[in-house]
C-alpha cells in the first residue's frame, strides 16, 4: 500500500448501494454516501448518543467489486472518535483483500474528530475536516474480486472510488448470510483492523456473508433492533446479549426473561426456522457476580473499567453475568422444546478462565487483538464446524 500523492487513475465510479455488503441501509450526506448498520426507522427511535454514533460505524461493512485495477484509490470522510484526557487512537484501518486474501491495508488522516467530554453522558465536540484518501497500488493486473473492509470504529462517508482500470460490481458469492447482533466485543472494541474482529475472523473460517449489528454500549434488547433483524434476510442468526444489560443496569431479572422472550418472538416474525443461536457473555472478572451499572476507573493513565453495584442486592433482582447465563440456558431450554433450531452457547466457552489467564482484558472488559482471534477461533470451532448449529450439513 501507499499513501504518497501521485497522480489520480483516470476511472472515477461513483459509489452506490452495488458495491456494498454488510450493511442495513445508506444515507445521502453533503459528502457521499455514509453506510447504517439500522434502518432508518430504527434510528428514528435510538434514544441516546452511544448507539447514535455506534450503528452508523461500519464494522463488517465493505465494498466488494470485480476490477483489473492494479491501483485503487477510496477518497472518504471520517468521523473519528476521541476521549478528552486521554492520547487519541490511531487512525482507523482499511484491509483490502483479493478474492478472499489480504492484499493491502491503508489508514485517511485527518477527517472530521468528535472528542467525548463526559465518558458517563457521552457529551462529545465535533471539530470538522478534510476528507481523505486510502490509496492500494500493486494489485494483479487479472480479473479479481476486490473487497475493502471499512474502519469498523470510525463513521466512514464514501465519496469516490479510483481507479485505473474499470470496475463492476462483484458477483453474489453464493454463500449463507450470517446476522449477528452483540455488543462491543462484536463491534470490535480494541480489535486493531476491521477483519480482525472476532465475528470477521468467525465468518471467514465458516465461510459466510457477514452482517454485523455488533453495538458498542447497546445490545440492549431494544425492540428496534429485534425488528431489523427480523426484516433482514439471513440464513443464520446469532444473538450474543447480557454484558451491557449488566453494566449499563438497565433492567432487573424480573424484566429481562420476558424481553428476551419478546426479542426473540420478533425476530422468529420474519424467520420461523432459521438455525438462531444465544450466545450468554464471555468471561468478564469484574462484573461476574457484581451488578452495575460501569464506571470509569481513571487511575492509571488508561481507560478502565470497573463495576459499581453491590453484590447484595442480587437477591432483589439486580443482574450480573452469572445470572444472565442461568436465565439464558433456562429460557432456551424452555423454546427449543417447541423450536428445533434454537441453540443456546455459554459464552465462556468462546473466552473464559483460561483464555483470560492467557489474553487478559486491558481495560477490564474488552478483549485485545489475540482475544479476538481467540473467540473467533473458538467460534468456528464450535458453531460453523460439523456437528456445531450452524454447520453447513446441520437441518
Amino acid at each position: 500500500m501507499s499513501t504518497e500523492h501521485t497522480a489520480t487513475p483516470s476511472v472515477i465510479t461513483p459509489i452506490t448501494t452495488r458495491f456494498l455488503r454488510g450493511h442495513l441501509d445508506v444515507e445521502r450526506t453533503a459528502h457521499g454516501l455514509l453506510p447504517h448498520r439500522l434502518p432508518a426507522r430504527a434510528r428514528r427511535q435510538i434514544p441516546d448518543a452511544q448507539l447514535a454514533v455506534a450503528e452508523a460505524q461500519p464494522s463488517g461493512v465493505r465494498l466488494v467489486l470485480r476490477t483489473r485495477a492494479t491501483t485503487v484509490e477510496l477518497v472518504t470522510l471520517p468521523t473519528k472518535r476521541v476521549y478528552q484526557g486521554f492520547p487519541p487512537p490511531a487512525d482507523g484501518v482499511y484491509e483490502l483483500l483479493v478474492d478472499g486474501r489480504l492484499a493491502a491495508r491503508a489508514c485517511v488522516p485527518g477527517g472530521n474528530v468528535r472528542t467525548v467530554v463526559d465518558m458517563v453522558t457521552q457529551a462529545s465536540e465535533l471539530r470538522e475536516g478534510p476528507a481523505g484518501t486510502a490509496r492500494f497500488t500493486g494489485l494483479p493486473a487479472h480479473d479479481k474480486d476486490v473487497e475493502i473492509w471499512l474502519p469498523h470504529t470510525e463513521i466512514t462517508e464514501l465519496i469516490e472510488l479510483r481507479t485505473d482500470a474499470p470496475v463492476e460490481a462483484a458477483p453474489d458469492s453464493g454463500r449463507r448470510v450470517w446476522l449477528h447482533h452483540g455488543s462491543s466485543i462484536s463491534h470490535g472494541s480494541n480489535a486493531s483492523r476491521p477483519t480482525g474482529t472476532w465475528p470477521a475472523l468467525a465468518a471467514a473460517r465458516g465461510q459466510v456473508e457477514l452482517v454485523n449489528l455488533g453495538f458498542s454500549g447497546s445490545a440492549l434488547l431494544d425492540p428496534f433492533t429485534a425488528r431489523a433483524m427480523r426484516d433482514t434476510p439471513a440464513d443464520l442468526i446469532s444473538l450474543k446479549v447480557g454484558i451491557n444489560i449488566v453494566n449499563a443496569d438497565v433492567m432487573r431479572r424480573r424484566a429481562f426473561g420476558p424481553a428476551v422472550h419478546g426479542f426473540l418472538d420478533t425476530v422468529r416474525e420474519g424467520h420461523p426456522a432459521t438455525p438462531l443461536l444465544v450466545v450468554s457473555p464471555v468471561l468478564c472478572p469484574v462484573q461476574e457476580d457484581t451488578p452495575g451499572p460501569l464506571g470509569p476507573d481513571l487511575e492509571g493513565g488508561a481507560p478502565r473499567f470497573k463495576a459499581m453495584g453491590d453484590p447484595a442486592d442480587v437477591a432483589a433482582g439486580r443482574l450480573t453475568l452469572n445470572v444472565i447465563r442461568d436465565e439464558l440456558a433456562r429460557i432456551v431450554a424452555q423454546r427449543s422444546a417447541d423450536d428445533p433450531h434454537l441453540h443456546y452457547l455459554d459464552g465462556r466457552e468462546l473466552y473464559g478462565e483460561d483464555d483470560h489467564a492467557e489474553f487478559p482484558l486491558p481495560d477490564g472488559i474488552h478483549p485485545d487483538p489475540a482475544g479476538h482471534r481467540r473467540i473467533g477461533e473458538n467460534f468456528a470451532r464450535l458453531v460453523f464446524a460439523d456437528g456445531g448449529p450452524f454447520a453447513a450439513t446441520a437441518g
